[in-house]
């Protein structure tokens, strides 16, 4: 797998922040809030909006302070401790009301249900996802190192809740850490995306949305290193 886009690390931060609200609105829609992209800017300018519930703003808000953290952070390595500091991040709105505020931060201990599919994924073991994301961080290639991390997260639902969102927020990270471009799914593509993505739950077999994801979901500029 190549590289779609190549630019320094400098020209994908700045290409990163003058794309936040786009990533924060897709990153929405794929989470099931229906908001539209200017309704996304107006929350990130403390613009008031209508026809969206408190709780959905505030998890608008937590993704803006998510995407804030990994670019704030974009040489810190990815381990298992940086995922749950995101986690922290990503779903302090959901505290307290889908699960409790212990859980914040802290690797899943019980099942989770995935809509759409009877498949389940293994309760998770510290050790073993420590392991296994250590050998994915030894692929040489970051785009495709940034797929894979982020379909594993999204595979193996460490935490109770916000899994895909650390997931995408995680798969940037190592692209603009590499100076990569940023992967975001288009808000006409999520139905597509969410069916190769239960495929993939059950299978295992991440090829076909790994090559799908790098056709359709990765976005950037080439610019002089």
């Amino acid at each position: 797998m190549d590289n779609k886009f190549v630019m320094s690390q400098k020209a994908n931060i700045f290409f990163a922040k003058r794309l936040s609200a786009d990533v924060v609105y897709k990153i929405a829609n794929l989470e099931g809030i229906a908001i539209t992209f200017e309704n996304t800017v107006n929350i990130l300018n403390d613009v008031n909006v209508e026809n969206l519930k408190p709780s959905e703003i505030c998890k608008v808000l937590d993704l803006t302070g998510a995407w804030k953290f990994i670019l704030e952070n974009i040489n810190r390595p990815v381990s298992l401790i940086f995922l749950q500091e995101l986690h922290k991040i990503i779903a302090k709105t959901e505290a307290g009301t889908d699960f409790e505020y212990s859980q914040l931060g802290s690797l899943r201990t019980g099942d989770v249900l995935i809509s759409g599919t009877s498949w389940r994924p293994k309760i998770p073991d510290a050790k073993k996802l420590s392991a296994e994301l250590m050998e994915i961080l030894k692929i040489g290639n970051p785009t495709e190192r940034a797929i894979t991390i982020m379909l594993w997260i999204m595979r193996k639902q460490p935490f109770i809740d916000g899994n895909k969102r650390i997931a995408i927020m995680t798969g940037n990270k190592i692209l603009i850490q590499n100076g990569n471009g940023i992967l975001s799914v288009p808000v006409e593509l999520d139905d597509r995306f969410k069916t190769m993505l239960i495929k993939f739950y059950e299978t295992g077999d991440m090829q076909p949305l790994k090559e799908w994801i790098y056709d359709n979901c990765i976005d950037g500029v080439n610019s002089p290193q």
